[in-house]
């Protein structure tokens, strides 16, 4: 028999469903409203951005607005062509590794791998000082010494590792190898990016991430990073003790589907391989 109290959440459970279901409703009158391409959406897309500002939906309607606006601009043909990012595929950085014990699938970057264009530590010391005095972290992204192979890299990371996700779910795992990582490495714009990329543009997408093998000097580019990063996505990234490192792994990712390079039994397999 029931118990009162699991009645009363299943109750509000459904409560909640409503109000999800009605704000999503009035959100697509908003959008397609404002831009009919948006007829062709599903409610699950919707509601990401709903949830992603709390129900609010006029907020939660800008936003989805903005974001089709920058895949009609960026992502002009649907997808980023593996061509147009050679230079990021070319430091096999990126992985697809299998799926979590809820179905997620995983990414895993090796971040030691990671080079910019050119800069290095001097780079670094240029960036860390720019964003010291700027308030916008958008004064830097649009800067035209951003490359689009980096942007657009992160959007066909993103875009693929969604089309490896099984039905009825949404959001994938990322984890974060900073082994061997050095300032050299640093790439302030390109963390950034990809937290723009994750905030604004595919929200409610990311369930964790999980740093592991930080070494002390990545916290002088954290604590630059840091302060852009909304109080939601903060609670979704975790520094990975070493002592726990494959305990803490094993809690989410049976060993099957961990790296090798991890303690487990998956082979690395490149994102553009994948």
């Amino acid at each position: 028999m029931m118990m009162g109290s699991e009645k009363m959440n299943n109750s509000m459970e459904i409560e909640d469903e409503n109000i999800e279901k009605t704000k999503i409703s009035l959100m697509r009158i908003l959008v397609e409203k404002q831009d009919p391409s948006s007829k062709e959406v599903e409610d699950g897309a919707l509601r990401r951005f709903l949830r992603a500002r709390d129900l609010d939906v006029e907020k939660a309607s800008n936003m989805f607005l903005k974001y089709l606006n920058w895949k009609r601009n960026f992502v002009p043909n649907g997808s980023i062509s593996p061509s147009e990012i050679r230079h990021e595929t070319q430091q096999n950085k990126m992985f697809l590794q299998g799926w979590d014990k809820k179905g997620r699938p995983i990414a895993l970057l090796l971040a030691a791998r990671h080079f910019q264009h050119e800069g290095g530590v001097d780079e670094f010391k240029r960036t860390y000082f720019t964003f010291q005095t700027s308030t916008n972290s958008q004064n830097v992204l649009v800067d035209d010494d951003f490359e689009f192979s980096l942007t657009g890299f992160i959007v066909y990371l993103f875009d693929k590792i969604i089309t490896r996700m099984p039905p009825g779910q949404e959001k994938f795992m990322v984890i974060g190898d900073l082994k061997g990582w050095g300032y050299a490495n640093s790439d302030i714009r390109a963390y950034l990016a990809a937290l723009s990329l994750v905030q604004d543009y595919y929200p409610e997408r990311l369930e964790k991430l999980l740093i592991v093998h930080a070494p002390y000097i990545f916290m002088t580019a954290w604590k630059v990073v840091y302060p852009f990063i909304d109080p939601k996505t903060r609670k979704k990234i975790i520094f990975v003790d070493n002592k726990s490192l494959k305990s803490t792994l094993l809690e989410e990712i049976d060993e099957s589907q961990l790296p090798a390079t991890l303690g487990g039994k998956l082979e690395l397999v490149p994102i553009h391989n994948s």
